[in-house]
């Protein structure tokens, strides 16, 4: 019984045009159109960041090339993990400067 009155209020124009002129409605569509937007920001600087990497260069550098041998593997992907370790601590640096603005 309860859901049917729900259904048929939220099916009401009326009632769903009076909503939407409340004020507490109102601001709640604000503060999501906001964070939406907000996150499609940080969502296209993360991807640009992650095509510029050199992180994803190396990488792209490393596998086209055929290690002489086990030793020589593991220094170049020495070198990967240190350019991806650096890379993530500057990203967590600007993304605590973001939230801090």
């Amino acid at each position: 019984m309860l859901s049917r009155m729900l259904a048929y209020l939220i099916n009401n124009m009326q009632v769903v045009e009076k909503l939407a002129e409340s004020r507490p409605i109102r601001r709640a569509a604000q503060i999501t159109a906001y964070v939406i937007t907000k996150a499609q920001i940080v969502g296209r600087d993360t991807s640009e960041r992650v095509i510029r990497s050199q992180t994803l260069r190396q990488v792209r550098q490393e596998a086209g090339k055929v290690p002489m041998d086990l030793e020589e593997m593991n220094s170049r992907l020495k070198r990967v993990r240190e350019t991806f370790v650096n890379e993530v601590k500057e990203g967590w640096k600007d993304g605590s400067r973001q939230i801090k603005k």
